[in-house]
């Protein structure tokens, strides 16, 4: 119901243009054919956040909606409460979902390439293998959500929260400058919720003034980030590559760098605590 359908005019041999009045007839009614679809397409939009809305509206956390494998790219569903909804290999790219709230929703496998999101409700959501490349996560929550395998290239997500699982994510060229990926020790009922970067890809991403304090960063790739004044206190980075990485002002107080690699990082007289870092001679620096 909310698939665009892609029509093109098939060459069927039939004859050239017509000359007069008729091709003028001709052309005044293949105008009003596209300004017809044009507004088609635009009601078509208004009419899927409606119809969304009557799908979700009786759904509850034990019977979600099911909108797995839908076409609703494009669409604005700014401030849109999904209720936790299947949209299991849903494409949602391009669409305005600035605000929306995809607490505890399922999008495995789901397409949000180029997507707004800012400001989001993603706490407890499972992205696992989404496309994300390009997206504007600005100032989302993330708390607990599951965004591993993910792809998050170029993707902005500067004043995100993100205490989840990023392991094996695609950030490569992201931006996530003052993110707050620190853990919360005064908030830990169920023992210690951090964000995990288990063997990310981060090469290029800006990441100045994040705060990763006591992260899972073991064998992550930081190569040619910006850490500028970074919080990387009590990190486990064992493995991890920082080759050619901007490490200016970054806090390594007591990190566990066991095996990584710090070859032609920028910055190095001014990291913060180093040698108070775990495993400091099994590091690699020039």
């Amino acid at each position: 119901m909310f698939r665009r359908s892609d029509r093109r005019t098939k060459d069927d041999g039939t004859p050239g243009p017509r000359s007069g009045a008729g091709a003028i007839a001709a052309w005044a009614a293949i105008a009003a054919i596209g300004l017809t679809s044009l507004d088609t397409a635009a009601r078509a939009a208004e009419v899927g956040r409606n119809e969304l809305s009557q799908l979700v509206a009786n759904s509850t956390g034990t019977d979600p909606a099911d909108l797995s494998e839908r076409d609703l790219s494009g669409l604005d569903l700014t401030g849109f409460d999904f209720k936790q909804a299947d949209l299991s290999g849903v494409d949602l790219s391009g669409a305005d979902l600035s605000g929306a709230n995809l607490q505890g929703a399922v999008l495995k496998g789901a397409k949000l390439t180029g997507a707004k999101l800012k400001g989001a409700i993603l706490d407890l959501a499972i992205l696992r293998g989404a496309d994300l490349a390009g997206a504007d996560l600005t100032e989302v929550s993330a708390f607990s959500a599951v965004l591993a395998e993910s792809n998050l290239q170029n993707a902005d997500l500067s004043g995100a929260q993100l205490i989840c699982n990023l392991n094996y994510a695609n950030l490569e060229g992201a931006r996530l400058e003052g993110a707050k990926m620190a853990a919360d020790m005064k908030n830990q009922p169920m023992g210690l919720m951090r964000v995990s970067l288990k063997k990310a890809k981060l090469k290029g991403a800006n990441l100045k003034g994040a705060d990763l304090a006591r992260g899972y960063l073991e064998f992550a790739d930081f190569t040619e980030a910006d850490l500028t004044d970074a919080n990387l206190m009590r990190v486990e980075a064992a493995g991890a590559d920082f080759s050619g990485a901007n490490l200016s002002g970054v806090n390594l107080r007591k990190a566990d760098i066991n095996g990584a690699r710090f070859t032609g990082i920028k910055g190095r007289d001014e990291i913060i605590d180093l040698d108070t870092a775990k495993n400091l001679r099994a590091a690699s620096f020039d």
